[in-house]
């Protein structure tokens, strides 16, 4: 051999080494997702219900309406979560907590600076 390099057809690497496409059946770009928001909308004031409908006679806690991104929202889940003893999650920018902690929650919020008030019955 000669040291050159034969074409071997349908063998020859079509995409660059440092390609990470795996498999595409779109043809043209694609396109990079968009950033969120930074500060997401709303008045900032902390809305704290006891519910139970939908969640087979189990009562839970919800926090919403807070100007929180969504890392900063886990880290205060996490942070009441402690404070009331149970657990819960973030689910669609609403704070849940297991069970019937909104004095606890209210008490908590007010502490550390953020407006918040009972809603719902």
């Amino acid at each position: 051999m000669s040291g050159r390099r034969r074409d071997t057809g349908w063998r020859t690497p079509i995409m660059a080494k440092n390609s990470r496409l795996v498999y595409s059946s779109d043809t043209g770009r694609v396109p990079q997702p968009k950033k969120q928001a930074a500060v997401p909308t709303g008045d900032g004031i902390a809305r704290v219900r006891r519910e139970k409908k939908g969640r087979g006679g189990k009562t839970v806690t919800t926090i919403s309406g807070l100007r929180l991104s969504a890392a900063e929202l886990k880290t205060l889940s996490s942070e009441l979560k402690r404070k009331c003893g149970s657990g819960g999650s973030v689910v669609d920018r609403v704070i849940e907590i297991q069970g019937d902690k909104v004095d606890i929650v209210l008490a908590e919020l007010a502490k550390r600076g953020y407006q918040a008030k009972r809603a719902g019955g």
